[in-house]
């Protein structure tokens, strides 16, 4: 059980590494006010956006590399005696 509550503290620690850049960026490209609660919303639903379109690509490369393991295993198999 330790070693998920590990990997839950590391993705947050990633995702709030994620969201400050992203939060910059967004501040200094759009010009956004960021003492208005509107303007939150917007650069929380942006953001948002941006984690499911990361998290398919994660699943994505998490697909692949489940089926190139099966398909190497499956070629590696053919050479054990």
């Amino acid at each position: 059980m330790g070693k998920y509550k590990d990997i839950t503290v590391i993705l947050f620690i990633v995702i709030i590494g994620i969201f400050i850049p992203f939060i910059g960026s967004i501040i200094i490209s759009f010009g956004i006010d960021f003492t208005e609660l509107n303007n939150w919303l917007k650069i929380g639903v942006a953001f948002g956006y941006f984690l499911l379109i990361f998290g398919v690509e994660l699943l994505a490369v998490y697909i692949y590399f489940i089926l190139t393991n099966k398909l190497a295993e499956k070629k590696m198999g053919k050479y054990k005696p």
